[in-house]
């Protein structure tokens, strides 16, 4: 087998451990990590395997005021309110992949169903705060910690 390590730097320099054997199919594609699990053949190239594992559910970050979440607390302090981002789409299962295509092709109304992974938060964190009136403020389960597809 062949053993391939790569560095992805705008990937929070996630290595990703590849391992296929060209000449057996049944040994390509083993998935390494459980969170970035991309879809690869032996042609596989540097920029699809970035396109993929960029668009896989991963947390980002981005500084808040209080007043603007929405939440109804008046308070101009600033936070920092992490959530998920991404499709799953290289966490499909062959339940996903029949379920898309019966639904694009009417054998299941698709009103209400998803065909495919949701990138969800897996667990939450507390975020405590002084509003306007100088009191402290703690909101649970405000902004996610970690990330997972779900379904």
């Amino acid at each position: 087998y062949i053993k391939t390590k790569f560095l992805i730097s705008n990937i929070n320099f996630l290595n990703i451990l590849i391992f296929f054997a060209p000449s057996d199919s049944r040994f390509s594609n083993s998935c390494i990590s459980a969170k970035y699990c991309p879809i690869l053949t032996n042609n596989t190239s540097m920029e699809s395997l970035f396109i993929q594992l960029s668009d896989d559910c991963r947390l980002e970050r981005k500084e808040m005021k209080v007043r603007d979440l929405g939440l109804g607390y008046d308070s101009d302090e600033i936070v920092v309110f992490k959530y998920c981002v991404g499709t799953c789409m290289s966490a499909r299962k062959n339940y996903d992949l029949a379920l898309k295509v019966l639904t694009d092709n009417g054998s299941i109304s698709g009103r209400k169903v998803s065909t495919h992974p949701c990138c969800r938060p897996t667990r939450f964190e507390t975020v405590s705060f002084m509003d306007a009136q100088t009191s402290w403020q703690t909101i649970k389960w405000l902004s996610a910690a970690n990330c997972s597809c779900v379904g």
